[in-house]
């Protein structure tokens, strides 16, 4: 269930940093905007643990998701304008 859970919470995540981050937001479609969320919560996780706000079997909530997220995205965006 937990997997499921992370599905569901990365679609959110994802959903939320494509609406309130600028610029032309270039991964499209449900599979795409839910892996965003789904390595943005994984990215928030790992960032939490390395600095110490959470412990080694926490993970991120929605909020450090939606972070994780807009970095995701943020970053994929440059990336995707050095290639043009």
């Amino acid at each position: 269930m937990s997997f499921v859970w992370a599905i569901v919470i990365g679609f959110i995540a994802g959903v939320i940093a494509k609406v309130i981050t600028p610029g032309r937001n270039e991964p499209s479609g449900f599979i795409l905007t839910t892996i965003l969320g789904i390595v943005g919560a994984l990215l928030a996780t790992w960032l939490g643990q390395a600095v110490g706000w959470y412990d080694s079997d926490d993970s991120a909530g929605l909020i450090g998701s939606v972070v994780g997220a807009v970095i995701i995205l943020l970053v994929w965006g440059a990336m995707s304008r050095n290639r043009s």
